[in-house]
């Protein structure tokens, strides 16, 4: 199981409970699922630990006192200390007004104020006290406890014998601290036994006749339970028990057990047994090495009614099928300290296997909107980091999670390698970098988009369609090749800054780039009609050169200063050449906004690069005021001077088209940014057409955090794009919120809508409360879940942790037929 906290997710929380009468609020306290929380809560970090006072002895069985008075009574062979006693013995302390030592029977008697603090730290107060010398053995009455991580123990009497059991008679056991205002009132949650038995041995602790409380309220009655001191990290035996809730597989419980195999590794195995398809076993083998750690997690199930993974209608879904199962790896090692290396792997029998049972990165926590895994990825990896170098090698492969994908078109990377460096040294008194990547991959099928409304009604750019006439680039995008493709590509960069004496600001750059290609390109349905098929080679050199300059005018007021900056780019280069002739895999994303107007190439990859000269304009200021608060703006515009312009030219995928670069004209990037103080900002971009104004592309975005509230707002309104696919105009509104109601409370919200179809596609409500010895987090999310028909999946989530007992959670999942999608409007 995994908890809110990493210590008590290694030791076992070793729960073994016999219930015989539980309060209605019992099961929704020790239910359990796999913890997939909107949002989770961990404990408040503690106040640094209490240390015990120094020792003022050597483990050599001499003791030392320290009293007022010492008074001899040699008749009865009693010693007697009186008055600020302290007795320092093998790193140990006992302080009280009064200690007698009885010679004969070589017992300690400590009477008023009694404090006894071990070598651990732990501190035990009580009004009388008796301890054999070697404090081995004796009884406490009043007893109260308080440990080096801050857990607390009261009670009766308590009785110590063989060096390593107490027997605390009516007992309480507490992780929390007491009421500052009243001590004596009842601390959050408390466990209240007949008896509680401490083997510090094994370290454990053992409840009976015990009930759990909040607020001084029972909750609970639990006749016999036990778990691992607080001291332990790790420890054999059963985890939280845990529950869960489906439409597919009814309701779970799983008791995880933990074997704490040897100090470097340990073992996890859950079983879950559903009322609906029967037991689904899972394991977690983890171990760390001396330079990394790695873990291997396993799953299987047969199932026993895989009907309930039919479509409406009969269609199957990929967890139509009686075994279903998978495998999961990680690990990461250091080579040095600049140097590692690693791997991801998965290996699953469907596509809907994690989601459907909540399992893998289906189960860990996620911030709020955050999108489910579309895929996984298996890697191996090679990563060093310089203080002006980077290098990274891996070998990837993904498989998709989404009904919708088709393993034979996602590629396998083998590999992609990229490497940076900046020289040391000045170049001609500037700057030389370089930078270099290779990329090999293979896929087995070509892989279409469709980019007309005929040819998404109809399928036509489905694996399904078989007919080569139909897929041509007036339908389809060929997202990507069946076959082989790699391509080795360098560049090096150099440029230099000078300020003139009236503060200009000039920078010369010059760059050069080549690229060899080669591509061996499988006759699949239709692939002809984009490119030719077989054996292509090919290579390309892209020299550049050019400048920028900046004339920043800076104005100082008796109320803030000022800053205007006008800001030209010339860049010069040669057109770029086989737009079209090779394939398109890394540089298929292209946004032109304010981010990247300056950019000397604005395509996000290597597979394209920008050719023909280009001008890029603009101008920004910075207005800062002297008590805070500042307004930021950028407007600007690109220009197409001579040659090709490669943002006119389709290639296999359309990138460039439609971007507002496509014109020797560009579209107008404007950015404005206003934040009157720490907790208030304000933003906007936006795409103007540059003969219409109409608005292409806008993003507003507001943030506010103040006093107890967080508060959030992004409004998006996207053009359509219909030779990339996007058929119709997007423009929707994403808000998130958040209030501390209290000390240690906090409720939050959010809603996701979509103006255009006027819904509400995904919505949740959370509250939290969180302090040192307690977590309680609840969410309620609305969203849209693909396995089977669209449906409305509704989640609600139960998070309860008590310090130093364990964490469980609660996890039911309904769904409802939605006609409606899900798409996600800011996915773009």
């Amino acid at each position: 199981m995994r908890t809110a906290r990493r210590r008590t997710a290694v030791r076992s929380a070793s729960v073994s409970v016999c219930l015989l009468a539980l309060t209605a609020v019992v099961p929704a306290l020790l239910a359990v699922s796999q913890p997939a929380f909107a949002q989770s809560f961990t404990y408040n970090p503690l106040p640094p630990q209490r240390t015990a006072p120094p020792a003022r002895s050597t483990d050599d069985g001499q003791m030392l006192v320290q009293a007022q008075e010492v008074n001899y009574d040699n008749v009865n062979s009693l010693v007697a200390a009186v008055g600020g006693v302290q007795i320092f013995y093998n790193g140990t302390t006992l302080e009280a007004d009064r200690v007698t030592y009885n010679q004969k029977t070589k017992r300690l008697t400590a009477d008023g104020n009694v404090r006894l603090t071990d070598q651990e730290g732990r501190i035990t107060y009580a009004q009388h006290l008796e301890l054999s010398d070697d404090y081995r053995d004796g009884f406490v009455d009043s007893l109260h406890v308080d440990t080096a991580d801050r857990t607390r123990m009261a009670a009766t009497r308590a009785d110590r014998s063989g060096g390593n059991f107490t027997v605390f008679q009516n007992g309480v056991y507490t992780a929390c601290e007491a009421c500052k205002e009243d001590p004596r009132k009842p601390p959050l949650w408390q466990v209240k036994a007949a008896r509680i038995i401490h083997d510090q041995g094994e370290k454990m602790l053992y409840f009976e006749s015990a009930r759990l409380e909040f607020l001084g309220v029972p909750m609970a009655y639990l006749p016999y339970f036990y778990t691992p001191d607080p001291t332990v990290k790790r420890k054999t035996g059963f985890l939280m028990p845990m529950f869960s809730s489906s439409s597919k597989y009814g309701v779970g419980f799983q008791a995880p057990y933990y074997f704490a195999l040897a100090p470097d590794y340990d073992l996890t195995v859950t079983p879950r047994i559903t009322t609906k398809q029967g037991l689904l076993m899972q394991a977690q083998f983890r171990q760390r090495l001396i330079n990394g750690s790695y873990d291997i997690r396993a799953y299987g199930i047969r199932q026993l009614d895989k009907d309930e993974f039919l479509r409406d209608g009969g269609p199957s879904t990929p967890g139509y099928r009686d075994w279903r199962g998978a495998v999961e790896t990680s690990g990461r090692f250091a080579i040095n300290d600049r140097w590692s290396w690693g791997w991801d792997g998965t290996l699953v029998s469907d596509r809907t296997f994690f989601q459907d049972y909540s399992l893998g990165r289906f189960r860990s926590p996620v911030a709020v909107f955050s999108n489910v895994p579309t895929d996984a990825i298996s890697q191996l990896y090679l990563t060093g980091v310089g203080t002006r170098s980077f290098f990274d090698a891996r070998t990837m492969y993904f498989y998709g999670f989404s009904e919708a994908d088709v393993q034979r078109q996602i590629p396998i990377i083998h590999p992609v390698i990229d490497y940076a460096n900046v020289l040391n040294r000045p170049v001609f008194g500037g700057e030389l970098s370089f930078r270099a990547n290779l990329t090999s991959l293979s896929r087995e099928a070509v892989s279409y988009n469709p980019i007309s409304a005929t040819a998404q009604s109809l399928g036509l750019c489905l694996p399904t369609s078989a007919d080569p006439m139909v897929k041509t680039p007036l339908n389809c995008l060929l997202r990507g090749i069946g076959g082989d493709y790699t391509r080795l590509s360098g560049e090096a960069t150099w440029r230099r800054t000078f300020t003139d004496s009236i503060g200009q600001i000039w920078t010369p750059f010059a760059s050069v780039r080549a690229d060899i290609n080669h591509a061996n390109i499988q006759n699949d349905i239709g692939t002809s009609n984009f490119l030719p098929t077989g054996d292509i080679t090919a290579g390309r050199v892209m020299p550049a050169v050019g400048f920028e300059y900046r004339y920043p005018f800076i104005s100082a007021q008796s109320w803030g200063s000022q800053t205007i900056e006008p800001i030209a780019q010339v860049i010069i280069r040669p057109n770029e050449q086989m737009i079209g002739r090779l394939p398109n895999e890394d540089a298929q994303s292209l946004v032109f906004d304010d981010t990247n107007l300056f950019e000397v190439d604005k395509f996000s990859g290597w597979d394209r690069t920008e050719g023909g000269g280009r001008a890029n304009l603009g101008i920004q200021g910075t207005t800062q005021f002297d008590r805070g608060g500042f307004v930021n703006f950028l407007f600007g515009q690109s220009y197409h001077l001579f040659g090709q312009n490669s943002y006119a030219v389709g290639d296999l995928t359309n990138t460039g088209l439609n971007s507002g670069l496509e014109t020797d004209r560009s579209d107008y990037v404007t950015r404005l940014s206003y934040q009157p103080n720490s907790m208030l900002s304000f933003s906007a971009r936006s795409r103007l057409d540059e003969s219409s104004w109409e608005m292409r592309r806008l993003e507003l975005e507001t943030r506010a955090s103040f006093d107890r509230w967080t508060v959030s707002l992004l409004y998006g309104n996207y053009d359509k794009q219909p030779e990339l696919g996007f058929l119709t105009r997007r423009e929707g509104l994403l808000g998130t919120a958040s209030v501390k109601v209290a000390e240690n409370w906090v409720v939050s919200g959010g809603l996701r809508y979509d103006l255009l179809a006027d819904k509400i596609n995904q919505t949740i409500v959370g509250a939290g409360y969180v302090d040192d010895c307690f977590v309680l987090a609840m969410n309620y999310i609305t969203d849209y879940g693909f396995s089977g028909n669209p449906v409305a999946d509704h989640r609600f989530m139960l998070q309860i942790g008590l310090r130093t007992i364990g964490t469980t959670s609660f996890n039911q999942s309904t769904t409802s037929s939605s006609s409606s999608g899900g798409s996600s409007l800011f996915g773009q």
